[in-house]
C-alpha cells in the first residue's frame, strides 16, 4: 500500500488504514487528472468529515512537533527538515516573526479552533503564543526573529529573561507587519480564553503600551522603536515637496522617519482598531484616529495628491533603502486609501473620505498601459521611476532588480467601489458590527479539502515543489511551507465546520 506525499504523486510505503486507503484513491485520481497540482481545476472525489478531521490532526501534530522550534515557525523548511529559512537562513533554535511565520501559524490554529472547537488546536495556539512571549523585547514588541538557544538569547533584551538592556538588542520593528501581527494574534487568543492567562494578558498590555509610546505627536509611527521616548514632531506640519533631492542614496539612517513603507502605519492603525474592539479602551481608538490624522497630513499637495513611502521631520519624502527613493508611492498609497475608508466608516470624519476622493482620480491617471502601477512616481514630473541593477535611478523598467517590486498590481477599481459605497451610506449605517457567518459547504470547498487530504504525506506534511531562497547552492527542490500549511489548515477546518452545520 502506498500513499502520495505531494501533488507530484511521489509515493512511499505506509500502513494501510481506512482513511489512507481512501486518501490513496483520491490521490491517484488527483494525480491522473492533474487536480493535485497547484491551480488544478479538476473536481476531486468528495471526502468525509472524519477524513478531514484525521488529516487536520496529523498535519497539526507534524507541524508543531517537527516543523517548529520551541513552538515558533519559519517561512520554509527543506523536505528532510534539515534546512530552515525566514528572510534569512536560520538554525534549528530560531523562529521567525514576519508573516507567514510564527504569529500567522498561531492565528491559523486559533481560527481553526474557533471553527471546530477542537482542543488540540487551542493547545497548539497556546504553544505558539508561549513561544512569542519568549521573544517579546523590553521595548514592548518583537524584532525579526526569536532565539531560543541560551547563548544566542544573551544578545537580546527579552522581557522574560529579566535582564538589564545594556547593549542588548531591544528594537521593536513595525516593518512588514512583524510586531503588529504578533499583537493581533495574542489579543485574539487573550479574548478567546477570556483573559485567563495572566502572563499572556500582561504581554499584550505591555505591547500595546509600546505602540502608544512609540507614536509621534502628529500621529505617525517610526519603522522601529527601541523603547526610548520618540522625538517631538510638529503635529500640524503637512507634507510638502523638497526643492531639490539627491538622486543618489545618502546612506543615512531612516528607521525614525514617519513610515508608510510596507504597510507600517496602516498595519498599526488596524491593530489599534482591533485593540479597541477587544478591550474597549478609548486610548486605542484615539491612537488609530490620530494615525488617520497623520495620513491626511501626509497626503502630498496637487499635482500629485498621493503618499510617499516615508517622510523626514520636515514632512517631505525621503530616501530609505538604496532602492527606495523620495517619490510618490504606487503601492503603499493603495493601502493608505483602504485604511482611510475604514477610518471613515468608524468615525464618519469627512477628512478621511475627502483624502481618498482627491487621491483616487490621480492614481487612476497614473496607470500604466498594462493596467498596473509603478512603485514610484518622480516628484514634480510624475514620471514612473525605476532602478536598474546597478541601483541607479531610471525611467525604464527593462533592467530592474528581481528582489523588489518596482511594478505593482492595481486595486484601484475595488477602492473606487468601496468609496462609492461608503459615500452613499448614511452616517448611522457606516459601521455595523455583525457576527461572522457560519461556514457553508460548497463544491469548491469540498474539492479543496479533498486535495488537502490527498496531498498530505504519511508524516502529516504537505510537501511541494520549491526552493529555499537563502540556500541557492543547496540541492533542494521540495519544501514544506508555512503559507501552504496555513491555507490547508483553514480549508480543512472550514470544511469540518461546514459539514457540522
Amino acid at each position: 500500500m502506498k500513499a502520495c506525499i505531494s501533488e507530484l504523486g511521489t509515493c512511499q510505503p505506509v500502513s494501510p488504514t481506512p482513511v489512507l486507503v481512501r486518501t490513496w484513491i483520491i490521490c491517484v485520481m488527483l494525480t491522473m487528472t492533474g487536480a493535485a497540482s497547484p491551480g488544478g481545476g479538476h473536481a476531486a472525489e468528495p471526502i468525509s468529515r472524519d477524513d478531514a478531521i484525521d488529516a487536520l490532526h496529523r498535519s497539526v501534530e507534524f507541524f508543531r512537533t517537527q516543523a517548529s522550534s520551541h513552538g515558533g515557525y519559519v517561512f520554509r523548511i527543506s523536505e528532510d527538515l534539515s534546512l530552515r529559512e525566514g528572510e534569512e537562513k536560520v538554525g534549528q533554535t530560531t523562529a521567525w516573526i514576519e508573516p507567514p511565520a510564527t504569529p500567522s501559524v498561531g492565528q491559523a490554529y486559533l481560527e481553526a479552533y474557533q471553527l471546530t472547537s477542537d482542543p488540540m488546536l487551542l493547545d497548539a495556539a497556546r504553544q505558539t503564543a508561549a513561544a512569542l512571549l519568549r521573544g517579546q523585547l523590553v521595548s514592548g514588541g518583537w524584532g525579526e526573529k526569536i532565539e531560543f538557544a541560551d547563548q544566542d538569547r544573551k544578545q537580546y533584551a527579552y522581557r522574560v529573561d529579566s535582564v538589564d538592556v545594556g547593549k542588548r538588542h531591544n528594537t521593536t520593528t513595525f516593518d512588514d507587519d512583524k510586531t503588529q501581527s504578533v499583537i493581533r494574534f495574542l489579543m485574539r487568543l487573550d479574548v478567546a480564553t477570556k483573559q485567563s492567562d495572566a502572563e499572556l494578558h500582561e504581554a499584550v498590555m505591555v505591547a500595546l503600551d509600546g505602540v502608544l509610546k512609540s507614536q509621534y505627536s502628529n500621529g505617525a509611527w517610526p519603522q522601529r522603536y527601541d523603547g526610548t521616548s520618540t522625538p517631538a514632531s510638529n503635529a500640524r506640519l503637512a507634507a510638502s515637496y523638497p526643492t531639490t533631492w539627491s538622486k543618489t542614496h545618502p546612506k543615512q539612517k531612516y528607521d525614525h522617519y514617519y513610515t508608510l513603507n510596507d504597510g507600517t502605519i496602516a498595519d498599526l492603525i488596524a491593530t489599534m482598531l482591533d485593540a479597541f474592539d477587544h478591550y474597549q479602551d478609548a486610548r486605542y481608538l484615539d491612537s488609530a484616529m490620530r494615525g488617520g490624522d497623520f495620513l491626511v497630513l501626509a497626503q502630498m499637495p496637487s499635482p500629485q495628491p498621493g503618499w510617499a513611502q516615508q517622510y523626514n521631520e520636515q514632512m517631505q519624502p525621503a530616501w530609505a533603502r538604496k532602492f527606495e527613493p523620495p517619490a510618490i508611492s504606487g503601492a503603499e498609497s493603495q493601502q493608505v486609501m483602504r485604511t482611510l475608508l475604514v477610518l471613515y466608516r468608524r468615525s464618519a470624519d469627512p477628512r478621511y473620505l475627502h483624502a481618498v476622493q482627491t487621491a483616487l482620480p490621480y492614481y487612476e491617471s497614473c496607470l500604466r498601459n498594462d493596467g498596473r502601477l509603478a512603485r514610484f512616481y518622480e516628484l514634480h514630473t510624475n514620471r514612473p521611476l525605476y532602478m536598474n541593477r546597478k541601483y541607479e535611478l531610471s525611467y525604464s523598467d527593462a533592467d530592474v532588480p528581481a528582489h523588489y517590486s518596482f511594478v505593482v498590481g492595481s486595486s484601484l477599481s475595488r477602492i473606487r467601489n468601496e468609496l462609492e459605497k461608503v459615500s452613499a451610506l448614511p452616517k448611522d449605517r457606516l459601521w455595523v458590527q455583525s457576527d461572522p457567518k457560519p461556514a457553508k459547504q460548497s463544491k469548491s470547498l469540498t474539492e479543496q479539502a479533498a486535495r488537502a487530504v490527498a496531498t498530505l504525506d504519511s508524516r502529516g506534511a504537505w510537501v511541494e515543489r520549491g526552493q529555499l531562497k537563502t540556500y541557492p547552492d543547496a540541492d533542494v527542490s521540495r519544501i514544506i511551507s508555512s503559507k501552504t500549511f496555513i491555507g490547508n489548515l483553514r480549508t480543512l477546518a472550514t470544511f469540518i465546520a461546514a459539514e457540522k452545520n
